[in-house]
């Protein structure tokens, strides 16, 4: 994997860069940076950890990564950085690089799944939990069943080597979700929008999940019948694209907050 300095990159310093990217792949920025800013806001982050990636719209085979180092709630459209799928680093606007891992995680996914536009992969607490969960994620609430069927992968340690990708690949098949043991948390997505909307519901689920555990009662699982056909209403094209319909909302919401994503 190569990983120039930025120096070495066809950086313009003379432009922004937005005036160095196309109109779509800037629209694309802004959104990569929101869904950073709402992983953030609404706690689903570990400091410089983890990675959300996208794909640059007319560039196949090309996608934007984050620069290690920088924290979640300080991305803006302009940082992330240009990755293409054998690692070399295309586009580097900050003094940073990628990080490993995100990038071994990432551009096997994207390159396999051509349905996938937007992966992200986060070590929440109740997500790291739940993945030490011998019984793994349970129907408990409506939000759960909407990941009766997610895939699993064992630890094999910080993904660092890229043998690991033929597993990685196997085990999340064509689903949408996919629990890493001991680790963490994984989802696709069609859309930023709809990877973040299916990362907010599995956290909440595997939130639930915790606190109803250390309740200490009995807890109630419906029926498999209930169950699976809740799973069905939440497969993506049943009803409608999940999150999509939220995104613009969101936006507004973290235009309240700080609007410096944009930037």
């Amino acid at each position: 994997m190569a990983a120039s300095p930025a120096s070495k990159l066809p950086v313009s310093n003379l432009k922004t860069v937005r005036d160095q990217v196309s109109p779509e792949e800037w629209q694309k920025r802004v959104d990569l940076a929101a869904c950073y800013r709402l992983m953030d806001l609404y706690g689903m982050t570990e400091m410089s950890a983890n990675h959300i990636t996208t794909q640059v719209p007319g560039e196949p085979g090309a996608f934007l990564l984050n620069p290690h180092g920088m924290l979640y709630d300080q991305m803006t459209a302009s940082c992330f950085i240009k990755v293409n799928l054998a690692g070399d680093i295309l586009f580097n606007p900050t003094d940073y690089t990628i990080n490993k891992a995100g990038y071994v995680i990432h551009s096997c996914i994207h390159e396999a799944r051509h349905d996938v536009d937007c992966i992200i992969h986060s070590h929440s607490i109740a997500g790291m939990a739940v993945s030490a969960m011998k019984c793994g994620l349970l129907p408990l609430a409506q939000t759960s069943m909407r990941f009766a069927r997610i895939a699993y992968h064992d630890y094999e340690g910080v993904v660092l080597n890229t043998d690991e990708q033929p597993r990685l690949l196997r085990n999340l098949g064509d689903g949408e979700a996919m629990i890493l043991r001991n680790h963490g948390l994984l989802v696709v997505g069609a859309s930023i929008p709809e990877a973040f909307n299916t990362m907010f519901r599995l956290e909440r689920a595997c939130q639930v999940q915790v606190a109803a555990m250390a309740a200490n009662t009995e807890l109630i699982v419906p029926p498999e019948p209930v169950v699976m056909d809740s799973y069905r209403l939440y497969q993506p094209g049943v009803r409608r694209r999940f999150g999509v319909l939220e995104w613009p909302a969101l936006l507004k919401k973290l235009d309240s907050l700080d609007p410096s994503f944009r930037d």
